[in-house]
Parts: C-alpha cells; sequence; structure tokens
C-alpha cells in the first residue's frame, strides 16, 4: 500500500493535490458549520497524521472566520510509542503558534496504560474512556466551545460497521461531521477530515514533509477496530469504491433520518447525569472512567499483595 501511494505521489501536482485537500476539508467545515466566529476550539493533537492535518487546516481556516484554537496532547503512557507522538505535536503546534497543554494518564489517573492495560480484552478500551474523559474534562476547564478530532473517512466507516454488528443504535447518533451539545459540561465534538480518505491524509504527510508520528500503537493489533480495518482495506483493493459505497448508504440511510444524540430519544440533557465521584456527564450514577479506575486500582492492589 505504501509503495502505490509513492508512486501515486510522483505523478501528481504537490500543489494541486495539497490545493485539492484543502477545498474538500474547507467544504465540510463550511457547509457543516463546524465553526463559527468567536469559537473556541480545543484540537485534540495526538502527534499522528490525522491530528496534525486538522490542526494545519484550522490553522489555515482562521485567516477566514475569527475564532480561537489549542491543543490537548494526552500521554497515554506507552513505552517506546507515545515519546515522539508528544514530540511531533509540540513541533508542529510551535510551528503554528498554537498553545499545547500537555495530559498524561499517570497525572490524572495514577497509572499508566502500560500498568493497566492487562485487566482488560484490549487496551483500547480503557485508553478510549480515559483518552476521551481527560480531552473532554479538560476542554471544559480551559472553555473550550468545541473539541476539534482528526477522524477522517476510514475511521467513520469502521465506526459504523463496529456499531452496526453490536446493534448499537447510541453510537449511530454520533454519525457525521459534528456533534450535539447535550449536556453543559459536555463538550461538543468535530471531525474537519470528516470525508477525507486515511491514504490521501498520509500521502499529505508525506509529500510535505510534515513531522508525524507514523508509528502504529502497539496495542492496536488486537482491536475489533483493527480486524474491522484490515477488512476494509481487502475489500477495497479487490473493489476500489468499496469505503465510499459504504459511506454514501450510511449517509442515505442515518443521517438523512436525522438521527442525532439529541432526537434519539436515548440520550438527552435530561436523562444525563453528574457522576458521583467527578463530576464528569455520565448515563450512569458513576461514569465508565471511575468504575474503570475504581477496578484498574483494585486490581492493581491484589497485584502487589500477591
Amino acid at each position: 500500500m505504501l509503495a502505490i501511494n509513492i508512486i501515486f505521489m510522483t505523478l501528481m501536482d504537490k500543489d494541486e493535490f495539497n490545493s485539492n485537500l484543502k477545498n474538500r476539508v474547507m467544504q465540510v467545515i463550511t457547509e457543516h458549520e463546524l465553526i463559527q466566529d468567536d469559537d473556541f476550539i480545543a484540537v485534540a493533537l495526538s502527534g499522528g497524521k490525522d491530528s496534525i492535518l486538522t490542526l494545519n487546516m484550522l490553522y489555515e481556516f482562521q485567516k477566514k472566520k475569527n475564532f480561537e484554537m489549542v491543543a490537548i496532547a494526552v500521554d497515554e503512557g506507552i513505552e517506546g510509542y507515545r515519546g515522539h507522538g508528544m514530540e511531533a505535536a509540540q513541533k508542529n503546534a510551535d510551528d503554528m503558534g498554537v498553545k499545547l497543554i500537555k495530559k498524561s494518564f499517570k497525572e490524572e489517573l495514577g497509572f499508566t496504560l502500560d500498568h493497566s492495560h492487562s485487566f482488560f480484552k484490549s487496551a483500547c478500551i480503557p485508553c478510549g474512556v480515559f483518552r476521551r474523559n481527560i480531552l473532554n474534562k479538560t476542554a471544559y476547564e480551559i472553555g473550550a466551545s468545541k473539541i476539534a478530532t482528526g477522524h477522517n473517512l476510514d475511521d467513520e466507516i469502521q465506526s459504523f460497521l463496529m456499531s452496526f454488528a453490536r446493534s448499537d443504535l447510541i453510537k449511530f447518533s454520533k454519525f457525521g461531521p459534528k456533534l450535539d451539545l447535550i449536556h453543559p459540561m459536555l463538550i461538543p465534538r468535530i471531525k474537519p477530515l470528516w470525508n477525507i480518505p486515511e491514504k490521501e491524509v498520509g500521502i499529505w504527510a508525506v509529500l510535505n514533509d510534515i513531522n508525524v508520528h507514523f508509528d502504529e500503537c502497539p496495542y492496536s493489533n488486537l482491536s475489533l477496530r483493527s480486524r474491522t480495518k484490515n477488512f476494509l482495506n481487502r475489500a477495497e483493493s479487490k473493489k476500489p469504491g468499496t469505503k465510499k459505497a459504504i459511506m454514501d448508504s450510511f449517509i442515505r440511510t442515518f443521517m438523512n433520518l436525522g438521527l442525532s444524540q439529541k432526537n434519539i430519544g436515548i440520550i438527552n440533557s435530561k436523562g444525563l447525569n453528574e457522576c458521583e465521584n467527578c463530576g464528569e456527564p455520565s448515563s450512569a450514577l458513576v461514569c465508565k472512567a471511575c468504575e474503570m479506575k475504581e477496578m484498574i486500582f483494585n486490581n492493581l492492589y491484589i497485584s502487589n499483595s500477591v
């Protein structure tokens, strides 16, 4: 796949590619009204290609709209992996004059992912819960109006198929380039790269010699998302256009039905509690992050006692 992309890069004009990519991202931002004047956007910046392209595109969009921007990087504590990502995040933020707020599992939770993942079927389960929790809490504390993530077209299709397999109606409501405000303390998400294929993001990074963290997370191969991604890539290689067809089908089926977190009737501002432990928005009395933290600490205590 990488070799094919490099050949593709040699056949195209760099400026033409950059212009086309930028126009498509800007079209998503404007058509779906992802950003308004006086917004304060917190960019979830991992240092990977998707989050850095998102930062670049919003930096360009600031020339058209009057809004503030900050970046938040979360160090999960993965030895030999996360360091380069944090360095790439800092370098790109500095290049654009964007303040980078650094958070870590160790400081916020008291443990790293390396020390806690073994208590779960997949490391992606606690990682996703805790990263979202830290991002939301940090964005709320600094007064951000929205969180911009680097979710691309491939990510969206993968999420759709996983939710479809689980018949998870609530997750369907999270499809689309922006999410509703359903609780004052739950910062809405926007996805500027929503219709950009992952391979094009990679081409952009290589073509422009961008300092990004290309390494795959050492835990990702154990996840359902990784298996879904591999399945889709094989399907796409056998029949090009498969991913776009899935996306188009999802748009016609779900977006045109108007499914959203508000009108789906399951999650709404009245139905959300505030966690009795940490105060974060939660559909239960105790949020998933606090529930997992307690389980991890209990297991760590038992392990250390043996």
